[in-house]
C-alpha cells in the first residue's frame, strides 16, 4: 500500500478527496491522507509556508508522496510562488499552470522532489463541478436553483469547466452562489461531485485529468 499525502486549501478539497479520490485510489492501493495547510488551516499562504509543509511531509516518510489541491484563483504576487512573474506574462492559462508547478518542484529539494506532484486547480475547484447540466437540475431543489439562465450560459460558454474566468464575479465560486440559493460549497460541492462522478469529471477537464493520472501512477 502507498501512501500520498493531497495538502488540501479547505475544507471542500478536503472532503473530495476523502469522498471521491479515497475510494478510488485505494482501488490502486494507494492509501490517502488530506490534511488542511497548517498555517491557515484552510485558504492559502505563502508559498514558503506552504513549502515548509510539503517538505516536513516529505521527510517524515521516505516512501510517501506529496501533492497539493489548491486553487489558482486567490493567488497573488504577495505569496511569492516561483516563477510567479515568468507565469504571469504567459497569456496561455495552461502554460502558465506549467511554469508554476514547475517552479514549485524545482524549489523542493532535489533529493526529495521526485516524491512531490505540484498542483494548481485551474482556476477554482468549484468549476470542475459544471460538468453535467443535468445533475444541477437533479440534485439541487427547483426552488434553490435561481440563477437558471446563467447556468444554462456557462455550459453554453464553457466545453471546458476549467476555463470559467477567475474574477472575482465570474469564478466559478461565486456564479455559484448567484445560481444556488443558500449554496453552502462544503455541502452542496459534495452532493454535486458525488453526482458527476469522477470519471466524467476527469473526461471534460483536462488537466484535473492528468493529475489524477499521474496520482494513480505513483
Amino acid at each position: 500500500m502507498k501512501r500520498l499525502i493531497i495538502i488540501c486549501e479547505g475544507q471542500t478539497e478536503q472532503e473530495f478527496c476523502k469522498t471521491i479520490l479515497t475510494p478510488f485510489l485505494a482501488q490502486k492501493s494507494i492509501f490517502i491522507q488530506a490534511p488542511l495547510i497548517k498555517k491557515s488551516m484552510g485558504g492559502i499562504v505563502r508559498w514558503s509556508e506552504l513549502k515548509k509543509q510539503i517538505t516536513l511531509h516529505l521527510k517524515e516518510d521516505e516512501s510517501a508522496y506529496v501533492t497539493c489541491l489548491i486553487d489558482y484563483y486567490g493567488l497573488y504576487s504577495k505569496h511569492d510562488f516561483p516563477k510567479w512573474n515568468e507565469a504571469e506574462n504567459e497569456p496561455d492559462k495552461n502554460k502558465r499552470m506549467e511554469i508554476l508547478e514547475q517552479g514549485m518542484k524545482e524549489s523542493i529539494d532535489e533529493s526529495i522532489r521526485f516524491r512531490f506532484i505540484p498542483y494548481l486547480q485551474l482556476h477554482e475547484f468549484e468549476g470542475l463541478l459544471f460538468n453535467d447540466i443535468n445533475v444541477f437540475f437533479q440534485q439541487i431543489p427547483a426552488n434553490e436553483l435561481k440563477g437558471m439562465d446563467e447556468l444554462k450560459q456557462i455550459f453554453s460558454q464553457y466545453d471546458n469547466p476549467e476555463m470559467i474566468n477567475n474574477n472575482k464575479n465570474k469564478s466559478p465560486s461565486h456564479r455559484l452562489k448567484r445560481i444556488i440559493n443558500g449554496y453552502n460549497k462544503i455541502v452542496y460541492g459534495n452532493i454535486i461531485a458525488e453526482a458527476i462522478g469522477l470519471e466524467k469529471m476527469r473526461y471534460k477537464s483536462p488537466r484535473f485529468n492528468h493529475w489524477v493520472h499521474l496520482l494513480e501512477n505513483i
